[in-house]
């Protein structure tokens, strides 16, 4: 094959502020991709995949600057490009999709004017063109009604469904080369098949080539050729699929094989004993609606949830798990009070909420947290770990200053990080600290429900398996309860207690997840069982023909 992209001895310096010095992130790195080939990064948090796979586009991270080595792509030596020559092979011939799409687009613009805008500016072919384009992407990326979906702004579409929509924006111009940075973390996964299914056709069809930023091993099985192992800015092991799932050499290669969770199917589900009884309810939900905008009589323009009753014992682990766009972080907005039920109502310790967030007291607040998925979104840039960790201590608990400053290093070793964190600013911490600081946050409240939405997905999987630890740990040191929306059934299986299945805005099934989880199940929870990914090579194209 003929190679499309050469590193060749990659070097890149990193520093946290302007004052610090630098150190290098990136130790000298070299990898190829051929044509039609599918390179797959994979490693924990900080092992500098991101960071390879930006520098293939010529790229730094801000804070950040090559120092050695050479990148070039076809016959052009990327780095030496000018900045101007860089803009025009970007979303041309190299394209890019991010982790996280809500931080990608521009929440002002309809979602067809972002989408189609470099195919516009760069001159391939007229407006219709590029939206008949547009549309069929939308429509191999199974997104619901294509043609009227990508007439909507970004807050108007689910996280999965936005997430397709950035891939659908970094395809339409037709790229020779796809850098993927983890592009389906935020999709469940009956729409991961087809997403990866698109992926793979896409690249195949059109002789393109991938470099794929993953921590889903399972993943990587589907689409990759050949897989990189990185660690610490280094390679540690690079070989085919084959030869690195199934037979690794390295410890480090190894211990990343042992972190992945096994399907649902072979779980026993329930692996954590909650400590309240049935009738013991930290949370009753109550025939709930809820949904967004509002008609002339009141009700939801757009119905999201549709009689909703869980129940949710104190002390538990409840896991909610559904597709995209199946109500399941609707229903978290719901019980926090950030978005008021049309019908219905949530009881909390037996009493019933206001609705809306502004109406409950300050000791109702602080008794329901909610931890968000994205913490790179989570934080206030300029304020450090330290204040963000101090302003929830300030509003709930009224701590003075210097018991505000003990119970932070408290937090911070109850989460597993030092206490000189808190001198820290967000863009200083890897993925998983914030999270870490994240879920301290939230604890600071001293609450009696955590609502956890998503909080593993933006994780490589070592550093996902330490989180669920640390929320296993915390539960058993707290007795606090959480609420754990996924689209990871594994993690599922190995946490919850009971598990909550949605879908369409209903509850499909709910009980013990040993029960759930055991068969007979119901059409749509197999459905989403036989919908995960399983480790082994050619596992996508059974289900695509099934």
């Amino acid at each position: 094959m003929t190679a499309l992209l050469r590193v060749n001895g990659l070097r890149i310096e990193g520093r946290r502020n302007t004052r610090a010095p630098y150190s290098e992130i990136v130790r000298g790195v070299s990898l190829q991709v051929d044509r039609g080939e599918v390179l797959a990064l994979i490693g924990e948090s900080g092992a500098g995949k991101s960071t390879i796979a930006l520098a293939s586009m010529g790229y730094a991270k801000p804070g950040c600057r090559f120092s050695g080595g050479e990148v070039m792509f076809d016959d052009l030596s990327v780095l030496d490009l000018s900045l101007e020559q860089k803009r025009a092979i970007r979303g041309v011939r190299i394209s890019y999709v991010a982790q996280s799409a809500a931080a990608s687009f521009n929440a002002s613009l309809r979602l067809d004017d972002q989408i189609t805008e470099v195919s516009l500016a760069h001159g391939f072919g007229t407006r219709a063109e590029a939206e008949e384009r547009m549309v069929d992407l939308a429509r191999r990326m199974q997104l619901p009604d294509p043609e009227h979906i990508v007439r909507k702004y970004p807050h108007q579409v689910s996280g999965g469904q936005l997430q397709r929509l950035m891939a659908v924006m970094a395809m339409n111009a037709r790229p020779d080369l796809l850098v993927l940075d983890e592009p389906t973390t935020a999709l469940d996964v009956t729409t991961q098949v087809e997403v990866l299914a698109a992926f793979k056709d896409t690249i195949r069809d059109s002789g393109a080539a991938a470099i794929y930023v993953t921590h889903d091993l399972a993943v990587v099985a589907q689409v990759a050729d050949r897989i990189h192992v990185l660690l610490g800015g280094e390679t540690v092991e690079e070989g085919t699929v084959e030869e690195i799932l199934h037979n690794p050499q390295e410890p480090y290669t190894k211990r990343l094989m042992a972190a992945v969770r096994p399907p649902p199917k072979h779980c026993s589900g329930g692996a954590v004993a909650g400590n309240g009884a049935a009738s013991d309810l930290v949370i009753d939900v109550r025939g709930v609606d809820a949904g967004y905008g509002k008609k002339i009589d009141g009700s939801p323009a757009v119905k999201i949830l549709h009689d909703i009753s869980i129940e949710i014992p104190r002390g538990s682990v409840v896991g909610v798990i559904g597709e995209s766009g199946s109500g399941k972080s609707t229903l978290a907005r719901v019980i926090s009070g950030l978005l008021p039920p049309s019908a219905g109502e949530i009881r909390l310790d037996g009493e019933a909420l206001p609705g809306d967030v502004k109406s409950r007291s300050r000791d109702q607040l602080r008794r329901i947290q909610i931890v968000m998925q994205m913490p790179d979104v989570a934080f206030n840039p300029l304020k450090t770990v330290g204040e963000a960790l101090e302003r929830p201590l300030e509003f709930y608990l009224q701590m003075d200053a210097e018991r505000r400053r003990t119970r932070v290093a408290e937090l911070l070793r109850m989460v597993e990080l030092p206490p000189e964190f808190a001198t820290r600013r967000p863009q200083a911490l890897s993925g998983g600290q914030k999270q870490r600081v994240n879920l301290a946050r939230a604890l600071a409240a001293e609450p009696e429900v955590i609502l956890c939405d998503e909080v593993t997905s933006a994780l490589d999987t070592v550093v996902g398996a330490q989180i669920i630890d640390l929320l296993k740990k915390l539960q058993t040191e707290t007795g606090v309860t959480f609420v754990f929306i996924s689209h990871d059934l594994s993690t599922i299986a190995s946490f919850a207690d009971k598990v909550v299945v949605m879908y369409g805005g209903e509850v499909m099934e709910q009980g013990p997840t040993e029960e759930i989880l055991t068969p007979p199940h119901h059409d749509y929870t197999q459905l989403l069982l036989n919908s995960v990914p399983e480790m082994r090579v050619g596992w996508l194209e059974e289900v695509r023909n099934a």
